[in-house]
Formats: C-alpha cells, structure tokens, sequence
C-alpha cells in the first residue's frame, strides 16, 4: 500500500528558446559565409577603321617587314635588324623632314616583335606619329 500522496507533476513543455537561438546563429552564419555574385557582361563598343584620303602634303616614311622579319625604310634595306640599327635609319631618314609620319607596312605573317622593334625604335629616335598600312579587299 502507498500511503504517500501523490505529488502531482507538471506538464511536461518544450523549451524553444534554446532552439531558436541556435537556428538564428545558424541562419547568420549562412547569410555571412554567403557569397553573392553578379553576373555581369562588358559592354564594349569597339572603334572602326575608316579609309581616309591621305593627305599629300603630309612626309611620310614607310618602314616594310617581311614574312621573314627583314626590315626595309623607304625602300633601303637595313642590314642589322636590331632597335638601335632601326633607329639610327629612321633619324638618318627623317633628318630633312620636320614632323614625319611613319608608315609601317608589315606583312600578316610577319613576327609581331618585328612591328613592336619598329615602334620601340621610333619612339628613341622621338618620332611619334606612326600608322600602318592596310591592304583593302
């Protein structure tokens, strides 16, 4: 027999604040650690070449490289195709003319360095007014 009374016990709950807490830290975690992209796309407006009329009064020197990256200023071939032996040639070239425009007609399998030696060398002789030379189809 049980003679004791009969302690009447609570109803059992839930505690949800624990559990709250620990899907708000979770949550924050997730939005944090997120990264967003953007995907973007350039937009870009490329120039276009025109044909202008050359004018005729402007000097010009025109520079010629071959496929085989042999060099050529104004139909005189150069012997040694370094920067300084170009640049000696365009002064040599451009000694009588006040404000030249130097006209470079590469060949399209000519090595790009070909192109960039020429550049390089107008720019040590202090010309800067260069342009090339396109074939029209």
């Amino acid at each position: 027999m049980n003679f004791r009374k009969k302690v009447r016990e609570d109803d059992l709950e839930i505690n949800f604040i624990p559990l709250i807490d620990v899907l708000l830290v979770i949550i924050i975690f997730l939005v944090v650690s997120t990264t967003f992209t953007k995907f973007s796309e350039l937009k870009i407006n490329l120039p276009t070449a025109e044909a202008n009329q050359v004018d005729k009064k402007v000097e010009r020197i025109n520079i010629a490289i071959s496929e085989n990256g042999d060099y050529s200023i104004n139909e005189v071939s150069i012997i040694s195709p370094n920067i300084n032996s170009i640049s000696m040639s365009l002064r040599e070239a451009s000694k009588n003319i006040k404000d030249p425009v130097i006209v470079i007609n590469a060949d399209s399998n000519s090595p790009h360095q070909s192109v960039i030696n020429v550049m390089e060398a107008a720019r040590i002789s202090g010309l800067s007014k260069i342009t090339f030379s396109t074939k029209v189809e």
